[in-house]
C-alpha cells in the first residue's frame, strides 16, 4: 500500500497536479485516518474519479470496467455475501474454473483480497470500477435476489426472517458441489445434531484444530482439522453468524439458524481471540426441547402439581435456581411456552436471548448503551405485561423491581444462582430486599441439577451396597431396581442417552413466611420444609436411581455438597 501511495504521489507531482508539501500533508492525513489516499484526493476535488481510475489502471496494469454497460450474473455476485460486498465496496462479476473476477473500488485493499480468497476458496482477479457504480450494482443485485426469495417464500406460505444474526440455512451435507470449507462445517454441524450435542468446541493449537462435542454434559473429542484451514473455517463461521470477519482482536458473539430435515436449531456463536487464533464455541439451542413438557425434563407428578398451582396465579414470583448449565433456562422457556396464549402479554429480558419464541416479546440486555436488567425491567413494566421473565437476578435493583412487580399484578419468572431452593430466600435478603417483601412476593422456588439418563437398551441391573444406602439414609421400596450403564450403538457406547433434572420444589406456606420475616437461616428454613414434605435434590435423585432412570454414582457426583 505504501509503495502504491508513493507511485501515486510521484505521478501527481510529475504532472503538476499538486504541490509536494500539500500532497505529503494529505498522505499523512489519510494514513492517520486509515483512509485510502486516492479516495481522499477525490473527496478534496484534486482528482476526478475518471482521472484517478486512469492513473491507477496505468500504474497497476488493472483494467477499468464500466458496470453500467456490464451484465452481472446474480448467481455469481451472491457468491460474496452482501455484508462483505458493502464492507469492501466490491462485487463479483464472473467465475471460471477456480478464478473469480471481482470489481473493486480499491484493488490495493489486501485485507479484502485475502478475505475473498478465504471465503470463496478460489483465486481473485480484481478489476477497477467506480465506487458509485459498484454500490448501485450491489443495490440492484442483492435487492432483486432478496425480493425473489421473499416472493418464493410467500408463495409457499413461509415467512422470511429479516434478522441478520439468524441466517436460516438448509444444510446439504451430502452435496459434492460445495466449497471444501462449507462442506466441512456442514458435516460438523450435522454430526453435532445427530450426536445430540449441546456445544461444539473448535480449539486451535500450534499444529491443528481440535473439534470436541459436549454430549450429555461431557466433552467428547470428534476430529482434528489441519492448521492451514483455520482461517477459512473461522471466516465461514463468522459470515454465517453475521460477525465482522476482519476483527481478530476482540471477542465476538453471533447466531445463526440451521434446518436439518424436520429439525430447526438455533446456534449461538462465541469467538474468543487466542495466541494460536480464534477459539469458537457453538451452542445448539433446539426449540423442540421447549415443548416436551415438564414431566420429560425430570419433574415428578408432585413437583408438576406445585408448579401448575403457582403458574395459574395471576401474580407472584417463581424462581428457578442452580449453577450454570443446570437447565434453568430450558425450564423457564418450557413454562413460558405453556403460558404462551394470545390473551396474555408475555415479555422477557435476557442476556442473551437464547430461544426465539413466537408470540413473546424478547428484550436483549445491552450494558454498553445502558440497557441493564434493572433499566430494561422498568421499561417493559410500562408495556402492560401479564407475564415477565427476567433472565437472571444479579443485584438489589433488579430484585427490588421484580419483587414489586410480582405484587402489582404480574407473574414474574426468574433465575438465581444458589445451591438449593431454601437458600434463595436468604440470598434475596442478603441482597438487601426486606424479608416481609420476600415472604409476600415469592410463591415457589425450584432448584435443579442435571444428571445423565441411563440408556434403556443396554443398562444392566445391579445391587447397591447396603452400607452405602444406610449412609445415605435411603430405604428403597420392594419394587426398586438399580442399574449400571452398559454399552451399545444406540448410546455411542457410553451407557447414557440424554439428561434429566433432579428437582427440588420449595413452596412458600404460612410457616415458611413466618420464618422468613423473622430472618431465620437457610438451614432452619430447609429443615422446616423437609419436615413438611419437601423432597431435596439428593432424595429426588435417589428415587430416580431406584426407578432405573439414572445411577447412584451420577446422583452422588452432582449432589456432593449435601
Amino acid at each position: 500500500m505504501s509503495t502504491m501511495r508513493k507511485r501515486l504521489s510521484d505521478v501527481l507531482v510529475a504532472q503538476r497536479l499538486m504541490p509536494p508539501d500539500q500532497l505529503e500533508q494529505l498522505a499523512r492525513e489519510a494514513a492517520k485516518a486509515g483512509q485510502n489516499l486516492g479516495r481522499l484526493l477525490i473527496e478534496r476535488g484534486v482528482l476526478t474519479e475518471e482521472r484517478f481510475e486512469e492513473i491507477l489502471s496505468k500504474e497497476l496494469g488493472i483494467p477499468v470496467i464500466s458496470l453500467a454497460k456490464y451484465h452481472i450474473d446474480p448467481a455469481v455476485a451472491r457468491l460474496v455475501p452482501e455484508r462483505v460486498a458493502r464492507q469492501y465496496t466490491i462485487i463479483a462479476l464472473t467465475k471460471f474454473a477456480n478464478r473469480l473476477v471481482v470489481a473493486m473500488a480499491d484493488p490495493l485493499d489486501v485485507l479484502a483480497l485475502d478475505d475473498l480468497k478465504v471465503l470463496t476458496q478460489v483465486a481473485i482477479d480484481p478489476v477497477l470500477s467506480s465506487p458509485s457504480e459498484i454500490l448501485q450494482a450491489i443495490d440492484q443485485v442483492y435487492t432483486r435476489a432478496a425480493q425473489a426469495e421473499e416472493s418464493a417464500n410467500a408463495a409457499e406460505g413461509g415467512a422470511t426472517d429479516d434478522t441478520a444474526m439468524e441466517t436460516a440455512l438448509a444444510l446439504a451435507a451430502d452435496r459434492d458441489d460445495e466449497a471444501p470449507t462449507v462442506r466441512v462445517i456442514n458435516l460438523m454441524i450435522v454430526e453435532a445434531m445427530r450426536r445430540r450435542a449441546s456445544d461444539i468446541h473448535l480449539e486451535p493449537s500450534e499444529s491443528d484444530i481440535r473439534i470436541r462435542y459436549r454430549v450429555d454434559g461431557r466433552l467428547i473429542e470428534g476430529h482434528r482439522l489441519p492448521k492451514k484451514v483455520q482461517s477459512a473455517v473461522l471466516s465461514r463461521i463468522k459470515i454465517m453468524s453475521g460477525l465482522d470477519i476482519t476483527e481478530s482482536r476482540l471477542p465476538q458473539d453471533g447466531r445463526f439458524r440451521v434446518r436439518l430435515e424436520t429439525r430447526e436449531v438455533d446456534f449461538r456463536v462465541s469467538v474468543l481471540p487466542l495466541t494460536q487464533g480464534g477459539k469458537v464455541v457453538l451452542r445448539l439451542l433446539d426449540r423442540a426441547n421447549l415443548s416436551v413438557g415438564l414431566e420429560n425434563l425430570g419433574f415428578m407428578p408432585d413437583s408438576i402439581r406445585h408448579f401448575q398451582q403457582s403458574v395459574k396465579r395471576p401474580f407472584g414470583m417463581i424462581l428457578v435456581t442452580g449453577p450454570t448449565g443446570s437447565g434453568k433456562s430450558t425450564t423457564l422457556y418450557s413454562i413460558l411456552n405453556q403460558l404462551n396464549d394470545p390473551r396474555r402479554n408475555l415479555i422477557t429480558i435476557e442476556d442473551p436471548v437464547e430461544y426465539q419464541l413466537e408470540g413473546v416479546t424478547q428484550v436483549q440486555v445491552n450494558a454498553d448503551v445502558g440497557m441493564t436488567f434493572a433499566s430494561g425491567l422498568r421499561a417493559l413494566l410500562r408495556q402492560s405485561p401479564d407475564v415477565v421473565m427476567v433472565g437472571e437476578i444479579r443485584d438489589f435493583e433488579t430484585a427490588d423491581i421484580a419483587m414489586k412487580a410480582s405484587l402489582t399484578g404480574q407473574l414474574v419468572l426468574s433465575t438465581l444462582h444458589t445451591n438449593d431452593a431454601p437458600s434463595a430466600v436468604t440470598r434475596l435478603v442478603d441482597m438487601g430486599i426486606e424479608p416481609f417483601l420476600v415472604a409476600s412476593s415469592v410463591s415457589l422456588i425450584e432448584a435443579q441439577r442435571l444428571v445423565r439418563r441411563l440408556c434403556a437398551k443396554c443398562r444392566k441391573p445391579v445391587t447397591p451396597p447396603k452400607p452405602l444406602l444406610e449412609e445415605l439414609e435411603f430405604t428403597p421400596g420392594p419394587e426398586a431396581t438399580f442399574y449400571s450403564p452398559g454399552s451399545c450403538r444406540l448410546c455411542n457406547n457410553t451407557g447414557y442417552k440424554g439428561r434429566m433434572g433432579m428437582i427440588e420444589v420449595f413452596e412458600m406456606d404460612e410457616g415458611i413466611r413466618e420464618l422468613v420475616v423473622n430472618q431465620a437461616t437457610s438451614w432452619q428454613i430447609k429443615d422446616y420444609a423437609v419436615r413438611n414434605g419437601m423432597v431435596t435434590l439428593r432424595r429426588d435423585g435417589l428415587q430416580k436411581a431406584a426407578m432405573g432412570m439414572t445411577t447412584l454414582e451420577e446422583v452422588l457426583m452432582v449432589t456432593g455438597e449435601e
